[in-house]
């Protein structure tokens, strides 16, 4: 069974590590598409606010209609988040958020652009076997040439990831079977003489080619730290 150090975030073999996150990093999370009825049944169950509940209130206020909680939209970029990085990485916990701002209204309908920004990564000094990647998250509304147009969600927070496991030579073990003497030569019948044989005459000889044996080597895997 695979060890959980070497699975990731949705237990499936691990692709990325600690490693691989390296500051500078973009990493494309797709993009959602918020679904009307999920936006208020999610704001009714956690957070039923008049203008994420009420459509006739949402209509006659600012908001000129029902906007989605904020926690809503982090729920989305949390699931594009799992999808496409956590599922291939060696994801352990997160400390937390430093960071979590919503930055315009969210409506049903929206298609956001999702992503995720590495601003920095060191082995972490609490948890042996583990780095702390920091990461920045946006969420940016298209419109209809698929552009850009507002950016509605950003996020920092940390998350930690595990190390690549270093990889070891094995030696090959010895072997113990003792060699065997040759056979003794066979000896002649008593009484008889020994057979003589003429030499041919002797010709011309020419010496093939020697190849010689390849030495044996041994192949040392890269060390990680």
């Amino acid at each position: 069974m695979t060890p959980p150090a070497l699975r990731s975030g949705t237990g499936a073999p691990a692709e990325l590590f600690f490693e691989d996150l390296v500051p500078g990093l973009t990493v494309d999370l797709g993009t959602v598409t918020v679904d009307g009825d999920e936006m208020r049944a999610f704001a009714r169950r956690f957070d039923p606010q008049w203008y994420h509940v009420d459509p006739e209130l949402a209509e006659a206020s600012r908001h000129g209609g029902v906007i989605a909680s904020g926690f809503y939209t982090v729920s989305l970029f949390m699931r594009a988040y799992v999808d496409h990085l956590l599922s291939r990485a060696a994801a352990d916990a997160s400390p937390g958020l430093e960071e979590l701002r919503w930055l315009a209204p969210v409506r049903a309908g929206d298609r956001l652009a999702v992503r995720v920004d590495v601003i920095g990564a060191r082995p972490s000094s609490a948890r042996p076997g583990l780095g702390t990647v920091i990461l920045t998250g946006t969420m940016l509304r298209l419109g209809p040439d698929n552009r850009p147009e507002q950016e509605v969600l950003r996020t920092r927070f940390r998350g930690w990831f595990a190390l690549r496991p270093v990889e070891t030579d094995t030696e090959p073990e010895p072997s113990s079977a003792e060699p065997t003497d040759a056979a003794p030569p066979s000896a002649e019948p008593a009484g008889t003489e020994p057979a003589v044989t003429a030499p041919a005459e002797a010709g011309p000889q020419q010496a093939g080619p020697v190849q010689a044996r390849p030495s044996e080597q041994t192949t040392q895997a890269e060390q990680h730290a």
